[in-house]
């Protein structure tokens, strides 16, 4: 009679007997006092989420009652008894062949301890569900103690509380095992307090915040010290992260919480981005245009695109023209606007924010609304193609009201912004395909930076000679060539490391550029006027807009309900709105007149209030009329890579290739492993299973 050695869940040695081995296992209780004292209560609570702790090492192979061998020892043992079968699609040996037999440790990656300490706090789990086991134990007792006549038990009261879902949906998945001191569990029970790790980290940040901190205010001055511009600045972001967080957690978008919390900053007194500090706040204006530009350009797919590029640009330009104009005309005839003044704030009111479309489209895609048209793809295609256009053209405009130069140097604006900006994107692009070389380890950080590095010149160069327009619309096409020559190299769209840099970029500049977006709001100075007729002219041109979208999408094999989700779904105004809308006043000097600056306030303010109205209400719209307009599709959807579910990390940015370290990689079967397997389908799978 063979045996096997064991450890006990206390890390004991144990040897145990198959024979007398029992398949049932009965659940494990442990004695807890009453709070009133009177005897012990049993309490069989069970975390489901917990994971099973494997600690036989199987010495032999596994045996069935008749004494025969199972499995030899292989990993699979219902399907590794035919000896001449393959292990894997990508197994060396020939399956004529009798192949190695891979055995695996089950105690495979288990660090090794030096200390009982060490041992006992990495895992977790264990503290987790004990000191869960003793709330639930202790309120069960209490509510035995006193309601035990109305039958009322409370059985697991915590795991069934609204602060556990609440705490749960809080908490985010690690990417590995966390060590955790052996007393952490036992006073801040998971997921009602944070882990260590998420402690750590984060007086991790706080210490560095306070050093950078220090190291600025030796350097800077009175400026990063309390109550310095620079100083609450600093302050400024962090608590707009905040906000968006906060408002993240009712699945509405981060930038709304951000924007409130510049306008509380400012009208409460808190910030002063006046004054000199103007300047460093135009440049982080700049600094954030450019990477929405170049992630517009990156989210546009290369083959998508070229297929059905007609539709994508009938549904981006002709709905962006006629929102464009219904707010020029209507700002100037109801608010005063000069026609120029006008045709800008129709530029800028006109884009769609890809920040609010994104998050929504997931959200629905994972159900599985609209992936068999590709509805998503097309929304998001045609939010780029606006961001770019809105972005030039606003260029052009800003470039010939603010140039004191002649009117040949005016009508030029056009032709050379378009031709300047789509040649400088080929160029920059073919350059990004071959510097740096495709095998280099650096490659994904090189092309990062070259990207960023090309896109900020384009943005500055061409305000230093004089084309404006030609900078956004360069580095929103050299981010779609460059991607299309990666795209040909091997790399996915969905999945695209640089995509991802970009995306950790905005993280950084998303607080600070909605957090001084809200800042530039006084409320005491608004006026009730301006404010109500350009919440008409918003809507109007939105819903004209939304009208217009339904009308041309003919032979795009939509249906009605499909066109009109498609217009909805372009209302939702942010990012650009939040770079261009201040622009406008930042250009005005001291030579302006009083008049200039109440249209640059009134552009700023309507903008400013296009973000707080739509950004919301095309979310909540997105997400609700998209299971009532689309079309589900039953089967399960793969989004691996798809506009990323998760907000991503420095760890997202991989410069090597995940499936060489994968045992086996998701290659398509052959047709000879398709074979074995119908071969050995009669064969009944035997499966193990461990309770402690």
């Amino acid at each position: 009679m063979k045996s096997h050695k064991t450890m006990t869940a206390h890390g004991e040695p144990a040897t145990s007997d198959e024979s007398n081995s029992n398949p049932v296992h009965p659940p494990v209780t442990s004695d807890v006092p009453l709070p009133n004292g009177n005897g012990n209560h049993k309490s069989t609570i069970v975390i489901e989420n917990q994971p099973k702790r494997r600690v036989s090492i199987i010495s032999d192979p596994p045996m069935i009652a008749g004494g025969g061998v199972i499995g030899g020892g292989y990993d699979n043992i219902a399907y590794e008894q035919n000896p001449r079968r393959k292990i894997s699609q990508c197994s060396q040996h020939s399956h004529t062949e009798i192949g190695p037999a891979r055995r695996k440790s089950i105690l495979k990656d288990t660090p090794i301890h030096d200390n009982e300490s060490d041992r006992a706090s990495t895992h977790s789990y264990d503290y987790r569900g004990n000191a869960l086991d003793i709330l639930n134990a202790k309120y069960n007792g209490h509510q035995m103690g006193q309601s035990s006549q109305q039958g009322s038990n409370g059985a697991n009261y915590v795991e069934e509380s609204w602060m556990y879902t609440f705490c749960l949906k809080c908490r985010g998945e690690e990417p590995s095992a966390s060590w955790e001191p052996p007393f952490w569990q036992k006073v801040f029970p998971y997921p009602l307090c944070p882990t260590f790790r998420t402690v750590s980290r984060l007086i991790s940040l706080i210490l560095i915040g306070v050093l950078i901190w220090v190291t600025a205010f030796v350097i800077i001055g009175d400026s990063a010290a309390p109550g310095g511009q620079l100083f609450g600045l600093v302050v400024l972001t962090v608590a707009a992260n905040f906000g968006g967080y906060l408002i993240s957690l009712t699945t509405l978008p981060r930038l709304i919480g951000m924007l409130m919390v510049g306008i509380l900053f400012q009208n409460v007194g808190w910030v002063d981005l006046d004054g000199d500090f103007s300047k460093v706040t135009g440049h982080l204006r700049k600094f954030a245009l450019t990477i929405i530009l170049t992630r517009a350009g990156l989210e546009m797919e290369p083959k998508a695109f070229k297929k059905v590029y007609k539709t994508i640009l009938k549904l981006g330009i002709v709905p962006w023209i006629v929102e464009a104009m219904v707010m020029a005309v209507m700002s100037h005839f109801l608010l005063d606007l000069p026609w120029i003044w006008a045709l800008l704030l129709g530029t800028i009111i006109a884009a769609v924010s890809p920040a609010v479309v994104v998050p929504c489209l997931f959200r629905l895609r994972t159900k599985g609304y609209g992936v068999a048209k590709g509805i998503p793809t097309l929304v998001v295609a045609v939010a780029g193609v606006d961001d770019a256009l809105s972005v030039a053209i606003f260029g052009i405009i800003s470039t010939v009201m603010f140039s004191d130069k002649g009117l040949g140097y005016q009508i030029a604006q056009a032709p050379v912004c378009i031709i300047g900006g789509l040649g400088f994107g080929v160029v920059w692009g073919m350059l990004a395909r071959i510097f740096p070389e495709k095998g280099d380890a650096f490659v994904v950080p090189l092309r990062t930076l070259l990207l960023f590095t090309g896109g900020l010149m384009a943005i500055y160069g061409s305000e230093e000679v004089g084309f404006e327009g030609a900078g956004p619309l360069a580095v929103v096409f050299s981010a779609f060539v460059s991607n299309l020559f990666w795209c040909k190299d091997g790399w996915d769209v969905e999945d695209n490391p640089v995509s991802t840099a970009f995306e950790i970029f905005w993280m950084i500049f998303e607080p600070i550029l909605f957090g001084i977006t809200g800042a530039t709001i006084k409320i005491r100075e608004l006026d009730s006027h301006t404010v109500s007729i350009g919440a008409a002219c918003i809507f109007t041109g939105s819903i004209l807009r939304i009208l217009t979208t339904a009308g041309i999408a003919f032979g795009d094999r939509l249906n009605v309900k499909e066109k009109f989700f498609v217009g909805l779904s372009w209302m939702a105004k942010a990012t650009v709105q939040a770079a261009l809308g201040p622009v406008a006043l930042k250009h005005l000097d001291e030579n302006s007149t009083d008049e200039e600056r109440n249209y640059a306030a009134i552009v700023q303010t309507i903008c400013v209030f296009s973000i707080v109205l739509t950004a919301p209400l095309g979310a909540i719209l997105i997400s609700v009329t998209g299971t009532k307009l689309l079309t589900k599709t039953k089967q399960p959807q793969d989004l691996t890579g798809w506009r990323r579910s998760h907000r991503p990390s420095i760890r997202d940015i991989s410069i090597i290739d995940e499936e060489e370290e994968r045992e086996d990689p998701e290659i398509p079967e052959d047709k000879e492993t398709q074979d074995n397997t119908h071969n050995n389908a009669h064969i009944p799978t035997i499966s193990y299973s461990y309770n402690k």
